[in-house]
């Protein structure tokens, strides 16, 4: 029996709200097995721990941490200077899974990361490819990028030209005229995408119909007709370079969410958006009412994140104001989302449910919006959306959930009153609640089980019986209410004389 219930009471201890640092650092023993790694990964950890796992002889436990997502980024700093290239590797990689929104790393971090000249005493990364899996990883600010671009490193100016549209027209034009030959060269290889004629001899690299290109590059008149051709015109749509004549054309074009994409731009001239206000097609109609509303090009981009975009859509969030390839430094002012927020058009109202930096009055009034998308994206994306919001949308759009489960502010209780809903997440979720007077531990699904184990309303006697079933040993171990000798005794009982090997979860 015991063997079936050590790795239950190792994972459920792991995860402790109630443990102390002194028990979780026993958890960084190799015996731990898995335990200990997930631990390092997948929780908030006392500055105790974080700070064991930095000094850890065990690589493996060090990459592990390099991933962890609720850590305070600045306490990883040690790993960017780490021995092993793979522990490097794995926090400019971020974390391992596909998140909505990632938090950036550090200026320090980042620098040291881009500016490194070795590999690492097991050279199983190069310096290039440490530095590609942080290109990709979302962990780098667009802040990042001005400011490398007057750094006074040419490295680091170099990489500034990676976000050529992030950067300041000053920034671009001195970047351009760099004394370092290396980095104007960059600069100019840079600024390819403004310049029609480069676009065109790009094409066949990115591919004959590469959305990045038609919806953001300067087209030759040679590719706009090609668009027209071929049919790519959806995403030339919202090209701010297009032509006036290419625009008149699309605004005509039989495909409905073509028109209605051209309806909204900002160069659209007051002919024909009327004619387009009259468009048989609703969405059309309605894209022509918005018309008025972006009168730059950042407004404009920030709506067309919002048309076509569902209440169960999941796109990543990235930082305000900022899609990849907008200009900087005209994004929306704090007075245009607030014009949103009390538009009588329900997509506006939603653009401004997006757009964190809204104020408490107007975030409250869009919690009781109407538009169920207000309420879900005001939920997903501010910061003061309220906790009966947070919940509201957990039940109602599973897909949210994982999300909404790591917001700071989703309520830990109010949640019994949902102990009999169908859905056993929402039920697991209402089983942990401690104003609930007894927890669901019979209930026929195994998640309900264990989130009923964790209750801290939980008696000790209970407990006990809890840790010795192995479909609520997990959970009972989880409990914050588990007296903390008894956990320690449980160690004791797990680590002495066990050996586990580890092996983290590859990425």
């Amino acid at each position: 029996m015991f063997d079936s219930l050590r790795e239950l009471w190792l994972r459920g201890i792991a995860f402790n709200r109630g443990a102390p640092s002194a028990v979780l650092v026993r958890l960084l023993d190799r015996a731990a097995g898995e335990a200990g790694l997930l631990m390092c990964e997948g929780r908030d950890l006392p500055d105790a721990v974080i700070d064991a796992a930095l000094r850890h002889p065990e690589e493996v436990v060090r990459r592990t941490l390099a991933r962890n997502r609720y850590v305070d980024p600045a306490r990883l700093a040690p790993l960017a200077t780490d021995p092993s290239g793979v522990v490097r590797a794995w926090l400019a990689a971020g974390p391992r899974h596909c998140l909505r929104w990632v938090r950036p790393l550090p200026d320090d971090i980042l620098v040291t990361l881009l500016t490194a000249q070795d590999v690492g005493v097991d050279g199983k990364f190069t310096v290039s490819e440490i530095i590609g899996e942080l290109a990709s990883s979302r962990q780098i600010p667009l802040s990042f990028f001005r400011f490398m671009a007057g750094s006074e490193d040419p490295e680091l100016r170099i990489r500034a030209t990676w976000r050529w549209e992030s950067l300041t027209p000053a920034q671009r034009a001195g970047l351009l005229d760099d004394p370092d030959p290396a980095v104007r060269e960059a600069a100019r290889d840079g600024n390819w995408w403004l310049d029609p004629e480069q676009v065109e001899a790009r094409l066949p690299s990115f591919g004959s119909r590469n959305r990045f290109v038609f919806d953001t590059c300067a087209l030759s008149p040679a590719l706009v007709e090609q668009c027209f051709t071929d049919g790519t015109v959806l995403p030339m749509a919202r090209n701010p370079h297009i032509p006036a004549d290419a625009l008149a054309r699309l605004a005509r074009h039989p495909d409905a969410a073509v028109r209605a994409s051209v309806a909204a731009r900002p160069d659209v001239g007051p002919d024909l958006a009327a004619e387009l206000r009259e468009d048989p097609d609703e969405d059309v109609r309605m894209s022509a009412r918005l018309h008025p509303f972006p009168r730059t090009w950042a407004e404009y981009r920030v709506i067309d994140q919002v048309l076509g975009h569902g209440p169960d859509c999941t796109c990543p969030i990235g930082e305000p104001f900022t899609r990849p390839r907008i200009e900087p430094d005209v994004g929306p002012s704090p007075d245009w989302f607030a014009a949103c927020a009390v538009s009588e058009e329900p997509v506006l109202r939603r653009v401004a449910a997006r757009w964190p930096g809204l104020s408490a009055e107007l975030a409250e009034t869009l919690a009781q919006d109407d538009d169920e998308e207000v309420r879900i994206r005001l939920a997903c994306h501010h910061p003061l959306a309220p906790p009966h919001l947070l919940l509201d949308v957990f039940v109602t759009r599973p897909v949210h959930r994982p999300y909404l489960l790591d917001l700071p502010t989703f309520p830990r209780t109010g949640r019994a009153h949902l102990i009999d809903h169908p859905d056993p997440e929402v039920r697991a979720l209402a089983a942990a609640d401690p104003a609930l007077p007894v927890p669901p531990v019979e209930d026929p699904d195994a998640s309900v089980r264990r989130a009923a184990a964790t209750n801290p309303n939980q008696s000790p006697e209970a407990l006990e019986g809890l840790l010795a079933d192995p479909r609520t040993a997990e959970g009972a171990a989880a409990n914050p209410a588990l007296p903390v000798p008894r956990m320690h005794a449980l160690l004791d009982r797990c680590l002495n004389g066990a050996v586990t090997p580890r092996a983290a979860v590859q990425r």
